[in-house]
Protein backbone atom coordinates (compact mmCIF):
# COMPACT_ATOMS: atom_id res chain seq x y z
CA UNK A 1 0.00 0.00 0.00
CA UNK A 2 0.93 3.36 -0.69
CA UNK A 3 0.67 6.87 0.73
CA UNK A 4 -1.62 7.77 -1.28
CA UNK A 5 -4.02 4.92 -1.03
CA UNK A 6 -3.20 4.35 2.22
CA UNK A 7 -6.43 4.96 4.86
CA UNK A 8 -5.14 5.75 8.22
CA UNK A 9 -2.54 8.36 9.05
CA UNK A 10 0.68 7.85 9.40
CA UNK A 11 3.02 10.36 11.28
CA UNK A 12 6.91 11.38 10.68
CA UNK A 13 10.06 11.95 12.61
CA UNK A 14 13.63 13.19 12.58
CA UNK A 15 15.82 10.30 13.49
CA UNK A 16 17.17 11.99 17.01
CA UNK A 17 13.18 12.86 17.75
CA UNK A 18 12.58 9.47 16.62
CA UNK A 19 15.27 8.33 19.06
CA UNK A 20 13.52 10.67 21.81
CA UNK A 21 10.06 8.66 21.36
CA UNK A 22 11.73 5.24 21.75
CA UNK A 23 13.40 6.33 24.67
CA UNK A 24 10.02 8.28 26.33
CA UNK A 25 7.82 5.58 24.96
CA UNK A 26 8.66 2.43 26.74
CA UNK A 27 6.16 0.15 24.75
CA UNK A 28 7.73 1.26 21.64
CA UNK A 29 9.17 -0.71 18.77
CA UNK A 30 11.49 0.52 15.99
CA UNK A 31 11.14 -1.23 12.58
CA UNK A 32 13.94 -1.82 10.15
CA UNK A 33 12.53 -2.54 6.87
CA UNK A 34 15.37 -2.63 4.79
CA UNK A 35 16.91 -5.72 2.93
CA UNK A 36 18.73 -8.12 5.03
CA UNK A 37 21.42 -7.25 2.47
CA UNK A 38 21.53 -3.84 4.00
CA UNK A 39 21.37 -4.99 7.66
CA UNK A 40 24.55 -7.23 7.15
CA UNK A 41 26.68 -4.48 5.13
CA UNK A 42 25.51 -1.02 5.84
CA UNK A 43 24.96 -1.80 9.59
CA UNK A 44 21.58 -1.44 12.46
CA UNK A 45 20.32 0.43 14.64
CA UNK A 46 21.14 -0.09 17.75
CA UNK A 47 18.79 0.81 20.35
CA UNK A 48 19.91 -2.15 23.15
CA UNK A 49 21.02 0.69 25.56
CA UNK A 50 17.05 1.55 25.77
CA UNK A 51 16.44 -1.99 26.85
CA UNK A 52 14.99 -2.57 23.60
CA UNK A 53 15.20 -4.51 20.27
CA UNK A 54 14.61 -3.51 16.80
CA UNK A 55 12.07 -5.78 14.85
CA UNK A 56 13.88 -6.89 11.16
CA UNK A 57 11.48 -7.53 8.22
CA UNK A 58 11.78 -7.10 4.63
CA UNK A 59 9.44 -4.39 3.06
CA UNK A 60 10.81 -5.22 -0.40
CA UNK A 61 13.11 -8.97 -0.97
CA UNK A 62 16.32 -8.65 -1.89
CA UNK A 63 17.49 -9.31 -4.97
CA UNK A 64 14.16 -8.22 -7.76
CA UNK A 65 12.90 -6.02 -4.74
CA UNK A 66 9.41 -7.05 -4.98
CA UNK A 67 7.07 -6.32 -2.23
CA UNK A 68 7.03 -8.50 1.11
CA UNK A 69 3.13 -9.48 0.37
CA UNK A 70 3.22 -10.87 3.85
CA UNK A 71 4.61 -8.19 5.34
CA UNK A 72 2.67 -6.62 7.31
CA UNK A 73 1.60 -10.17 9.24
CA UNK A 74 5.42 -10.69 9.79
CA UNK A 75 5.43 -7.73 11.77
CA UNK A 76 2.61 -7.98 13.54
CA UNK A 77 3.67 -11.55 14.42
CA UNK A 78 6.88 -10.04 16.30
CA UNK A 79 4.69 -9.08 18.53
CA UNK A 80 3.30 -12.37 19.81
CA UNK A 81 -0.37 -10.95 20.88
CA UNK A 82 1.21 -7.38 22.82
CA UNK A 83 0.86 -4.29 20.95
CA UNK A 84 3.44 -1.43 21.03
CA UNK A 85 2.64 1.87 22.03
CA UNK A 86 4.67 3.40 18.49
CA UNK A 87 5.55 2.14 15.57
CA UNK A 88 8.41 4.05 14.25
CA UNK A 89 9.57 2.58 10.87
CA UNK A 90 12.86 3.10 9.07
CA UNK A 91 14.68 2.37 6.04
CA UNK A 92 17.32 3.59 4.09
CA UNK A 93 16.10 7.16 2.90
CA UNK A 94 12.89 7.39 4.66
CA UNK A 95 11.07 6.09 1.21
CA UNK A 96 10.28 2.23 1.63
CA UNK A 97 9.84 2.66 5.45
CA UNK A 98 6.73 5.62 5.16
CA UNK A 99 5.21 2.75 2.47
CA UNK A 100 5.93 0.48 5.36
CA UNK A 101 4.32 2.18 7.77
CA UNK A 102 1.09 3.07 5.99
CA UNK A 103 0.88 -0.77 5.41
CA UNK A 104 1.32 -1.79 8.77
CA UNK A 105 -1.37 1.08 9.90
CA UNK A 106 -3.62 0.17 7.41
CA UNK A 107 -3.59 -3.62 8.72
CA UNK A 108 -4.13 -2.44 12.27
CA UNK A 109 -6.52 -0.08 11.22
CA UNK A 110 -8.87 -3.21 9.30
CA UNK A 111 -8.00 -5.28 12.66
CA UNK A 112 -9.91 -2.66 14.96
CA UNK A 113 -6.08 -1.35 16.20
CA UNK A 114 -4.63 1.63 17.08
CA UNK A 115 -0.84 2.34 17.11
CA UNK A 116 0.48 5.01 15.98
CA UNK A 117 2.66 4.49 12.75
CA UNK A 118 5.96 6.48 12.45
CA UNK A 119 8.18 7.46 9.47
CA UNK A 120 11.62 7.91 10.19
CA UNK A 121 12.41 10.80 7.80
CA UNK A 122 16.11 10.87 6.33
CA UNK A 123 16.43 6.93 7.16
CA UNK A 124 19.72 5.03 8.80
CA UNK A 125 22.05 6.55 5.76
CA UNK A 126 20.26 9.20 4.84
CA UNK A 127 19.62 11.24 1.23
CA UNK A 128 22.74 11.15 -2.00
CA UNK A 129 25.49 13.80 -1.44
CA UNK A 130 26.06 15.65 -4.86
CA UNK A 131 29.14 13.01 -5.20
CA UNK A 132 25.94 10.24 -5.08
CA UNK A 133 27.04 8.74 -1.72
CA UNK A 134 24.83 8.47 1.55
CA UNK A 135 25.57 9.25 5.00
CA UNK A 136 26.94 12.71 4.68
CA UNK A 137 23.97 14.66 4.77
CA UNK A 138 21.60 12.94 7.33
CA UNK A 139 20.12 10.08 8.44
CA UNK A 140 20.26 7.69 12.01
CA UNK A 141 24.02 7.16 11.17
CA UNK A 142 25.03 10.78 10.30
CA UNK A 143 23.30 12.27 13.41
CA UNK A 144 25.63 10.41 16.02
CA UNK A 145 22.34 7.90 17.19
CA UNK A 146 23.68 4.01 17.98
CA UNK A 147 24.20 1.69 15.82
CA UNK A 148 26.23 -0.67 14.63
CA UNK A 149 27.75 -3.27 11.89
CA UNK A 150 25.66 -7.16 12.07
Amino acid sequence: MTNGDASTPVGELLPNDAWELLVQEPDSVLIDVRTRAEWGFVGVPDIAELGKSTVFVEWSQYPNMSINPRFAAEVIEQFEGKMPSHLPVICRSGARSLNAAYAVSDHLSQAGVTVPCINVAEGFEGDLDPAGHRGSLNGWKFRGLAWRQS
